[in-house]
């Protein structure tokens, strides 16, 4: 004779079934895979294979690990670097990197995260130890690309996809930052005694113009004078200084040297000045003790 089932042996069949489909059902989300081991070896899900959806395993025989695909932001460690010209320097950057293969960021290394930051801080560190404090300075360009392919390159057996590395900080010390202001003070003063210099060349070519074309109108230098003194007087001056053109006194001294306007008395001829020489030697004291001296024609 059959013995009944009773009820609470079906409600423990019951949580027992349902605890074993709760252990085999994942839902995985669009940027997530499934990286299934069964009895130690890879192997995919029995319904949805690595996701992403509905993925069931075999419970108590597969084991799941998620993996996220995507990118991770990795803050690198300030670190302690010495330039190609010896100069130290604390130099701290960020990676952006994504996992494109799963099972290779599982099986390849213990932890996918930590191995991608050590490698980027000794990449870090040997890339900018080839540098000058110059170039680290100005081609940040370059340095970043150099560190982007080096880095890709030894994290691509791992499945990992390093997309960008950015050098976000150069701490120089106090010396370097003091030496590097002296240098760039020193380099905007010569430009801008290039600069000035270049002013004056200009202004001296056009003066120089501007002389050439005074000088074939003398009338036009009046003109000129005359408004410098309408300039000068304009500003409500006391004093006011202007220099008077010879030429505009000529006609005043045509009566006090006659002749032609503007030039000195002739000088008086040899002879006057030999006869006017031997005059005053004449009639000049002679000195005690001695006879005055008779002239030939005496």
């Amino acid at each position: 004779m059959d013995t009944p089932v009773s009820p609470a042996m079906l409600f423990i069949l019951f949580l027992g079934l349902f605890t074993l489909i709760a252990k085999g059902l994942y839902i995985l989300r669009e940027y997530e895979r499934a990286v299934i081991f069964r009895v130690g070896r890879l192997a995919s899900g029995l319904i949805g294979r690595n996701g992403p959806g509905i993925v069931i395993i075999i419970p108590l025989i597969d084991k799941m690990v998620r993996v996220s695909l995507r990118t991770v932001t990795m803050d690198v460690p300030p670190q302690d670097v010495i330039t190609k010209d010896n100069v130290s320097v604390k130099v701290n950057a960020v990676i952006y990197f994504r996992v494109v293969e799963a099972e290779k960021a599982i099986v390849g290394v213990e932890d996918y995260y930590y191995a991608t930051s050590m490698i980027a801080q000794t990449t870090l560190r040997s890339v900018l130890g080839q540098s000058q404090l110059d170039d680290l300075l100005s081609k940040r360009d370059e340095i970043n690309s150099d560190l982007q392919r080096i880095i890709d390159q030894a994290t691509e057996p791992w499945g990992i996809k390093v997309s960008a590395v950015e050098v976000k900080n150069v701490d120089l010390p106090q010396e370097m930052q003091r030496a590097i202001a002296r240098q760039a003070e020193a380099e905007r003063e010569r430009r801008s005694k290039v600069i000035h210099a270049e002013g004056e060349y200009q202004a001296s070519q056009r003066l120089a113009d501007a002389a050439g074309i005074l000088s074939q109108n003398p009338a036009a230098l009046q003109l000129r004078y005359i408004e410098t003194m309408m300039n000068v007087a304009g500003e409500n001056n006391t004093t006011i200084l202007f220099p008077v053109p010879i030429d505009l006194l000529s006609p005043f001294t045509k009566d006090v040297f006659p002749g032609k306007a503007g030039t000195a008395p002739p000088a008086p001829a040899p002879e006057q000045s030999l006869k006017r020489a031997t005059e005053w030697d004449s009639e000049a004291p002679s000195p005690p003790g001695r006879a005055p001296e008779r002239s030939p024609s005496e």
